[in-house]
């Protein structure tokens, strides 16, 4: 039987002619007759091309510079193509010459790589060649990719004419498998990359000797950001050279050799013998564990953030080895190993799995995927890193206290399950509130409201609304919950019984609570009196879902959150400050006053009665709060980013008032509050505030994290990978310092499109 292969091999890259080489090979194995349709697909692949563009003409110049190691990578691609590839006899350039082709094969097999991405075809449309569609024989679909998290909006029914044609479709990630669900209703496989189902063995059989000696190999295909510290340190700790196979042009580490010239085959060499790799390529991932050799990989911030779009999270996921990912509070420690053993046996299960796949979708036999087992012993289901708000419900509830919330590498508490006291009794499972959807609830009313009383507005970041609130529980017998800074600035929530010492618990505090054992105590609060609790949206989430309904003497108020900063790095940020003041930190406003609502102020007071306070967004801190640069994970995903609100009551500022709407009230703080419930609409019209009714669209608007998450900086993972390595105060100087003063004052003057254009050269020139 003979298949004809519709792949990328052409390009001079190393993933693509390497998992074309191995999807031959797999076939072969099976069986099989195998050979590539030769596809040119619009790829000029000369080093050196017309200089068309500014761009253009510097990489020319680069190319000039480093011709003879480049040719000799241009024949060591050809050679091997030659040597390890059967092509067709003809090359083909379009999808008419296919149609009229007559092409010797009982089956089509399209796949792998990122055949099926449309954005990269110079119409950032689907090519129908890489669909079989030139052709009535059976096609099955091995590993490829989509390589967006999305289909462009439009090509849905295109792409599922497509589909539809194929007798059986694998994907190589879980977001594919999601996408060919969404748009064909099949339940589809996610199998290896061809590279993996060849073995250690089989590689280097194809290996060419290449740097002798031991040495770190860096490996980058994008700018190395998060892996900077990684080689830096693992050079400096090791005492090895540092080899730097490039991808990138910008040197990763000072004395690195760059190696220029390496074909497919010195590429396997490379990977075999490192000591330590250092990669941001997903082959150069693969090829790490295929020669199991220590590495670390950084994947883009897109990936961090939804990790079932990554294909490196989906591999590592797959094979136990997640955190070998840098910048993730989960991140293995600089001289920890991988767990080779687990990841061989992972890995030998996969590939069996996904050559179950390719035999049964061969000779055309239905396919059933192996289901996960569930075995007694395992830890309980809780929401995975990405989604976990660390509201503490699970610990709560856990009736053998079994579960413990400890800080990971990024700072933030993320709960750990004992096994030997766990029950398995599911409660925590039952209660975590992202494992279950929140119901609709009408749109709120929205206001705009202040305190009466001046002082405690003062005192207050906006209107002082919260201290209404919190009067009218204590009035009546009842305690209030918020958070307060302790004497070694960690932000925890208290119990508040006395109005006298309610100044605790006011201000915003820009960082996230320790919730401890509070949700017990609320539990143990209501059953005598009223109790007020405050907190972000998923702590107030949390505490329902905690007490399994909504007792009538509970009253809860959610703020309008951006997200959550590490308590770590805020604990490490008032060291720091009190490192360089020489004196200990008495108490810290973040937003103060002193200058007006519109220019809140970071007011630090010292124990020996001095005051530093400056514009927030000036600070340090503020500066990078500000950019939402260490915020907890699920933040960037936020599902409270929404007019749906868990709380009785939303609290936040009410920004975006024009300069007519209460002119007299603006320098002194406004606040926003929305009201969600029966419940709260009771209270509403009991509290001691001048309100007004506001437009609901208007107070979105002024408040965007009411209608969606803030987005993730891309440098998230580059200042976690330097805070897990690197002296805090090398971090603050290299993430959160201000830039300086020209740079400053050129931003301002600079329109956005300009600012946008200076930012592409100037990471151009990193390259």
């Amino acid at each position: 039987m003979k298949a004809g292969l519709v792949t990328f091999y052409h390009l001079h890259h190393y993933g693509a002619i390497l998992q074309a080489a191995a999807t031959q090979r797999a076939l072969a194995s099976l069986g099989w007759d195998c050979e590539t349709i030769d596809y040119f697909v619009n790829q000029d692949i000369r080093i050196l091309k017309p200089p068309t563009t500014p761009g253009r003409a510097a990489n020319d110049a680069y190319n000039t510079l480093h011709y003879p190691a480049l040719k000799r990578r241009w024949q060591r691609f050809e050679a091997f193509s030659k040597a390890h590839l059967r092509l067709t006899a003809h090359r083909y350039e379009s999808l008419a010459e296919l149609r009229e082709a007559r092409l010797p094969y009982d089956l089509l097999v399209c796949g792998s790589d990122q055949i099926w991405n449309p954005v990269i075809f110079p119409d950032g449309r689907f090519d129908p060649v890489f669909f079989g569609s030139f052709s009535p024989l059976r096609k099955i679909a091995y590993a490829p990719s989509f390589g967006v998290p999305h289909i462009p909006e439009g090509m849905e029914e295109e792409l599922k004419g497509y589909l539809d044609r194929f007798s059986h479709i694998a994907v190589r990630e879980r977001q594919g498998r999601n996408i060919v669900r969404d748009v064909t209703g099949r339940d589809v496989p996610v199998v290896l990359d061809p590279t993996l189902l060849l073995t250690a063995e089989d590689w280097a059989a194809l290996a060419a000797p290449s740097v002798r000696g031991a040495y770190i190999l860096c490996y980058c295909i994008a700018p190395s950001g998060a892996l900077e510290p990684y080689i830096r340190r693992l050079a400096q700790e090791t005492g090895l050279s540092v080899v730097q196979l490039c991808g990138t042009r910008r040197k990763l580490h000072p004395k690195a050799r760059l190696i220029l010239d390496a074909g497919p085959a010195e590429f396997l060499s490379l990977f075999q013998n490192a000591a330590y790799v250092c990669t941001n390529s997903f082959h150069g991932t693969v090829f790490s564990v295929q020669f199991q050799r220590p590495f670390f990989t950084a994947v883009a911030p897109a990936e961090l953030a939804e990790p079932e779009s990554s294909r490196t999270f989906s591999l590592l996921n797959r094979l136990g080895l997640t955190e070998r990912i840098v910048g993730k509070g989960d991140t293995a420690g600089l001289s920890a190993l991988p767990d080779w053993a687990a990841a061989g046996e992972h890995l030998q299960t996969a590939r069996q799995d996904s050559l179950r796949y390719l035999q049964a979708a061969l000779a055309d036999e239905p396919y059933q995927e192996p289901s996960a087992s569930e075995t007694a012993g395992e830890a309980p289901l809780l929401a995975d890193r990405t989604r976990c708000t660390g509201c503490s419900a699970c610990r709560n509830v856990c009736p053998r206290d079994a579960i413990s919330l400890l800080r990971d590498r990024e700072g933030f508490a993320f709960p750990v399950v004992n096994p030997e006291l766990c029950i398995h009794c599911g409660l925590c499972t039952k209660t975590c509130p992202m494992l279950h959807p929140r119901e609709a609830k009408p749109l709120p009313a929205a206001f705009a409201a202040w305190n009466r009383n001046g002082d405690i507005r003062r005192d207050s970041t906006s209107g002082g609304a919260f201290s209404a609130l919190a009067d009218y529980v204590l009035e009546g017998g009842g305690v209030v919950f918020g958070a307060a800074l302790d004497g070694r600035q960690h932000l925890r929530h208290i119990a508040c019984f006395r109005k006298e010492d309610l100044w605790r618990l006011r201000g915003a505090k820009y960082v996230q609570s320790d919730l401890e054992d509070v949700f017990r105590a609320v539990k143990k609060c209501l059953e005598t009196r009223q109790v007020l609790f405050s907190g972000t949206p998923c702590q107030v989430d949390g505490l329902y879902h905690y007490l399994g309904c909504r007792p009538e003497n509970l009253t809860t108020c959610d703020l309008v959150c951006q997200g959550v900063p590490s308590p770590a790095v805020w604990e490490d940020m008032a060291r720091y400050i009190e490192t360089r003041r020489g004196r200990e930190l008495q108490t810290v406003r973040f937003r103060n006053k002193v200058e007006g609502w519109k220019n809140s102020h970071f007011t630090a007071v010292y124990d020996d009665g001095t005051v530093d306070t400056h514009p927030l967004f000036e600070t340090e801190y503020g500066r990078a709060f500000g950019r939402a640069l260490f915020l907890r994970p699920c933040c960037y995903r936020c599902p409270y980013a929404c007019m749906n609100r868990p709380g009785d009551f939303t609290l936040g500022d009410l920004w975006g008032l024009r300069p007519e709407e209460f002119p007299e009230q603006q320098q002194k703080g406004v606040s926003l509050l929305l009201v969600n419930t029966p419940h709260g609409s009771h209270i509403f019209d009991q509290l001691h505030l001048s309100r007004h009714p506001f437009p609901v669209e208007r107070a979105i608007a002024g408040n965007p994290r009411l209608a969606s998450p803030i987005a993730q900086p891309p440098d998230r993972a580059a200042f976690f990978a330097a805070y897990a390595l690197t002296p805090f105060d090398q971090v603050v100087q290299q993430f959160c310092a201000l830039p300086p003063l020209p740079l400053r004052a050129a931003g301002k003057l600079l329109s956005p499109e300009a600012k946008a254009k200076l930012k592409r050269a100037l990471k151009r020139g990193q390259r």
